[in-house]
């Protein structure tokens, strides 16, 4: 396996049962599907997979059945925030002990830190564990802005921490702020995979997103990295109505719960509270979005004609 930090990393879901209890076997099959769908590599225990709502007890139980699963066939970022420093520098050990080719770390909840606070944060982190640190810059999660000047600062200061995972808007003259400023970073987009294409084109190295249908992002991803720009364009602008759709505000969790749950690779679609459901109307708009984009059967592994 390598240990590169590139291309379509998939944010993976942590699966409950009807009860809310983790789903170990639902979990392994999960790590399966993904891969088999092309999936370069895993990020795990990051928003999308609820790590805000399980214990610590339960996110190594995660970590590790990932970790077991995976064996070896592609890295792992392991989702490691915690409010709490100390819990974040273990988790972040354990982690890299596990075998992790990195870290994902957002600092916790700041009233208006000053640039030099987040950096020794990350410092600090970065003196306690030994491996790459992804830094988290999503600002709804913690309310931390970071602007491209302080994360230059950061990138040029901590070796370790060479990758970012960008997320605050606008996405694409941030990754053009930062790039003018670095190159010393490995930018990954997000938000569902809305802009991967003109993230690409900004010079991000990939995308870490749970966007249920992995293999569309895969495609449009080599396509581009192959120069055949039109190709992917196509595959992009055909599936954009699912994209689209699967991430909105609020309730694009729970689509892609019910999304993952429709392709087979999870039993249940269960979320923990807090949580938005979705009622039968969004149901019925899922049915009607896949049948535009020409997927009749969720199950089946799509393929892209060149």
């Amino acid at each position: 396996m390598t240990d590169k930090i590139t291309g379509i990393f998939n944010i993976l879901a942590t699966p409950f049962d009807a009860r809310g209890e983790v789903d170990i076997g639902s979990l392994r099959r999960l790590v399966d599907f993904q891969l088999d769908k092309g999936a370069y590599g895993l990020t795990i225990l990051g928003v999308l997979g609820e790590a805000a709502k399980l214990s610590v007890d339960e996110r190594r139980l995660v970590m590790d059945t990932v970790v077991e699963t995976v064996n070896g066939r592609v890295p792992i970022v392991v989702g490691t925030s915690h409010n709490d420093l100390s819990t974040c520098i273990t988790l972040s050990q354990a982690a890299f002990a596990a075998g992790a080719a990195g870290v994902m770390i957002a600092p916790p909840p700041m009233k208006n830190p000053a640039d030099e606070d987040i950096i020794a944060l990350y410092s600090r982190i970065a003196e306690a564990v030994d491996g790459a640190i992804v830094v988290q810059d999503f600002p709804p999660v913690n309310g931390v802005m970071m602007s491209a000047d302080m994360l230059t600062q950061l990138a040029e200061r901590i070796p370790s921490a060479r990758y970012l995972k960008l997320e605050d808007p606008p996405l694409m003259e941030k990754i053009g702020a930062i790039r003018a400023r670095t190159d010393h970073f490995e930018i990954f987009g997000g938000l569902g995979g809305m802009f991967l294409l003109e993230e690409l084109g900004r010079g991000a190295s990939g995308t870490m997103t749970g966007f249920a249908f992995t293999e569309i992002l895969v495609a449009v991803f080599q396509a581009y990295q192959a120069g055949r720009q039109a190709e992917a364009e196509r595959i992009f602008d055909h599936y954009l109505p699912l994209i689209r759709y699967e991430n909105q505000p609020v309730i694009n969790l729970t689509i892609r719960k019910e999304l993952l749950y429709r392709r087979g690779a999870i039993d249940c679609a269960t979320l923990r509270p807090p949580f938005a459901p979705i009622d039968a109307g969004t149901h019925g708009e899922i049915d009607w979005i896949l049948k535009r984009v020409g997927i009749t059967d969720p199950t089946q592994k799509l393929t892209f004609a060149t």
